[in-house]
């Protein structure tokens, strides 16, 4: 803010004199403004040279014109801190009452030691346990839309289902069937190099069996389902945020558990099980393939033998635990999605965090299902 009452184009100037009582008295008069200041060094450095002495008189009234700039100057020279024995107008002063109303920014001293770790600690716990409610709290309110949509079906979203299931399920059939058929040849391959040696090749197809329908591809499905179809969900909430449609689906009573979250979690609980199916038979045919050229065990004894080795137990554990796959990786992906914040930086932070979640969260479903089936289903 810069004071125009007095216009004058006198410089800055300085007179420094002793008067009666022995005590110096500087005097400043003139326009003291950026201009004249950053056009002459050498005044600066008289400030700071006679504000060291406290004892001086400083004289401000013959100032004409004096701006933010110089006023800053001013105060830093003088320790951040008016002088005792200061003469100034009135209009000047409340430049410098600014600045002496500001308090200092208190910098905490930073933490060491073991009470770095605890708070660490504690903080992870708060952030995990606040997650876990703001997601148990999305699964309530997705049964009160289901129990809502039972007595209301015409108010079933079935477009945005239909888009979620073409989306996560249609457009990722070939990357799984390529991932699954790989992961069945590289299974099969090393299973037979160690078969080999204990002349079981036959037990190729149990362990090929087994594996691919009860864990891998489930699990195959639901990791590259989490990385691809989450993190996309996660960010269409998020540039959703950034752009305010959120706000304005609030304005128009527009449900966002409804319209958002149910279709997601609804069309992955439905898309799952079948993506689950899908990248098993293309784990099975590269298995097939591979014990074909390593083992000489033909396709017709591997389709007839598969059923008698594998029970039909397995297949419904693997359909079960895609389901739940499903529902989790979707209801993660709207949780992080909501908790993103208007900002771009947000949206690529709490888009990594749904990844990393989902898959985290997929893999202690499967160890939760080994644990609790561990007998069942076996030949």
């Amino acid at each position: 803010m810069i004071n125009t009452l007095i216009v004058s184009d006198l410089p800055p100037s300085i007179n420094v004199f002793k008067q009666d009582d022995g005590v110096l008295c500087v005097t400043l008069s003139g326009c003291w403004n950026l201009r004249n200041l950053s056009v002459n060094d050498a005044l600066r450095q008289r400030i700071k040279r006679h504000a060291v002495d406290k004892t001086q008189q400083w004289n401000m009234t013959a100032v004409d014109v004096l701006d933010s700039v110089a006023a800053l100057l001013l105060w830093e020279a003088w320790g951040e801190q008016l002088p005792s024995n200061l003469q100034i107008k009135p209009e000047h002063q409340r430049l410098f009452d600014r600045w002496q109303a500001q308090q200092p920014p208190v910098i905490a001293p930073t933490p060491f030691g073991f009470s770095v770790f605890v708070d660490y600690y504690r903080q992870t716990l708060l952030s995990f346990w606040s997650q876990l409610v703001s997601v148990l709290m999305l699964l309530g309110q997705l049964l009160l839309d289901t129990v809502y949509l039972l007595r209301h079906p015409q108010d079933i979203p079935w477009a945005e289902i239909s888009i979620t299931v073409y989306d996560a399920g249609v457009r990722a059939l070939g990357i799984t069937a390529l991932v699954g058929f790989l992961i069945g040849i590289v299974l099969s391959y090393l299973s037979a190099m160690q078969l080999k040696t204990f002349g079981a090749e036959v037990y190729i197809i149990n362990i090929m069996g087994l594996s691919i329908i009860r864990e891998l591809g489930p699990l195959l499905a639901a990791i590259l389902v989490a990385g691809r179809s989450g993190s996309a969900m996660t960010a269409q909430i998020g540039i959703m945020r950034v752009t305010e449609e959120l706000d304005a689906l609030s304005a128009m009573g527009i449900s966002h558990s409804l319209r958002l979250i149910l279709p997601k979690v609804t069309a992955l609980a439905i898309i799952m099980p079948i993506l689950s199916t899908w990248t098993s038979t293309a784990a099975l045919i590269g298995g097939m393939f591979s014990a074909q050229n390593t083992l000489d065990i033909s396709y017709q004894q591997f389709l007839v033998q598969l059923p008698n080795v594998v029970p039909l137990l397995n297949v419904f554990i693997g359909l079960g635990k895609s389901a739940i796959f499903g529902v989790m990786i979707a209801l993660i992906a709207c949780h992080f999605g909501f908790r993103i914040k208007p900002n771009t930086e947000s949206l690529g932070n709490e888009t990594t965090n749904s990844v990393v979640a989902a898959i985290t969260v997929v893999i202690m479903i499967d160890a939760l299902f080994a644990i609790l089936f561990m007998g069942i289903g076996m030949p």
